[in-house]
């Protein structure tokens, strides 16, 4: 995982801060840029990134830019972000997904976690791709502040590690429900995390298609 820092002049925390002209350093595969406030790792699943903001802390708690227009695209990121959505998962193991919007009304969408754990996954699943099949899956808390920016061409889901869990995402287009589409959550060979845990899915979820019976509205 190639690992890149998105930086700008630190102010003092709570005053305004705006990312200075950008000059770079390289070593040992990675590309630095001066005063760093976001990291971003590239997964092995071409524009997955995962994505943590820096926090700037003092005895109240913190403050974070958990999005910000100017810093994404200098992290090569472009998507225009319409809608935010906000769930709730009050049991541990609540699966949802594996989801995906087709075109025309396609969504990138950009994941975090506002209170508890999730395992959060992508799917690739575009025509012709390379990596068609493959997963990304890492663990999202509150604690580790972590983004999953999930393109447009993927599935996405995650399983609640903890009670009450709470997930913010970003999307790239408005929510259409005859584009809605789903693939069940364990025909990926996904490596969930479920030892101790009793899945819990929607009826909808659970009756989705496996990936074999997939026909897929995406393409590279």
């Amino acid at each position: 995982m190639q690992r890149r820092f998105i930086a700008g002049p630190i102010a003092d925390f709570g005053q305004k801060r705006r990312p200075a002209a950008l000059s770079y350093l390289s070593f040992f595969g990675i590309s630095l840029k001066i005063g760093v406030w976001m990291i971003v790792e590239e997964t092995e699943l071409p524009g997955v990134s995962m994505l943590t903001p820096r926090r700037f802390g003092d005895n109240r708690g913190f403050f974070s830019e958990s999005w910000s227009k100017r810093a994404f695209e200098d992290a090569g990121i472009s998507a225009e972000f319409v809608q935010d959505n906000h769930s709730l998962s009050a049991v541990t193991g609540t699966v949802r997904g594996l989801h995906f919007q087709a075109p025309p009304h396609a969504q990138a969408k950009l994941v975090r976690c506002g209170r508890g754990r999730i395992f959060d996954v992508a799917v690739d699943i575009r025509r012709g791709s390379s990596t068609y099949g493959n997963w990304f899956g890492t663990e999202l808390s509150f604690e580790n502040g972590k983004q999953l920016f999930v393109p447009v061409g993927f599935l996405h889901g995650f399983m609640t590690l903890e009670p009450d869990s709470e997930i913010i995402y970003k999307c790239s287009d408005f929510y259409a429900p005859e584009c809605d589409g789903a693939v069940r959550w364990d025909s990926c060979g996904i490596d969930w995390p479920l030892e101790g845990i009793e899945p819990v899915l929607s009826d909808k979820d659970a009756a989705a298609p496996a990936l074999a019976a997939f026909e897929t509205p995406f393409e590279v």
